[in-house]
């Protein structure tokens, strides 16, 4: 039976490790930046105090939604979307080793506006 739930453990690590690698999908309007979370509900992005809005979804780099306290103090590189009435964050994913690994993606709205996006291949191109 040990080795049974030994075996169990491993394939789900295995599992949740492989996880981390997928490239996941991006909404258009989603910026990259760098998050910190202070007392929840408030934020640094970018260097930047902000705020997540109520019903802000923060997901760690295996897709599972992570406790803002969870995470208080670090330093993230997150992908996140801005909730247009009132500035206020809405969702924010930790980006993984696969996601970091695409340098090209915008910073800005400004950025996003200039640039093109592929929603197939979760790329950006500078025009």
């Amino acid at each position: 039976m040990y080795r049974c739930a030994l075996l169990a453990f491993a394939a789900s690590t295995v599992c949740i490790s492989a996880q981390a690698q997928v490239h996941r999908p991006f909404p258009v309007q989603a910026l990259r930046g760098e998050l910190v979370v202070l007392q929840t509900p408030q934020v640094s992005l970018n260097g930047q105090p902000a705020r997540l809005a109520p019903g802000a979804r923060l997901r760690s780099d295996t897709h599972l939604l992570l406790q803002p306290a969870s995470v208080a103090g670090q330093k993230l590189i997150v992908h996140y979307t801005i909730e247009p009435s009132s500035g206020m964050l809405m969702d924010v994913w930790v980006l993984n080793p696969a996601e970091l690994a695409n340098k090209t993606w915008p910073r800005t709205p400004q950025e996003a506006a200039s640039w093109a996006f592929e929603p197939a291949t979760q790329t950006w191109t500078k025009r």
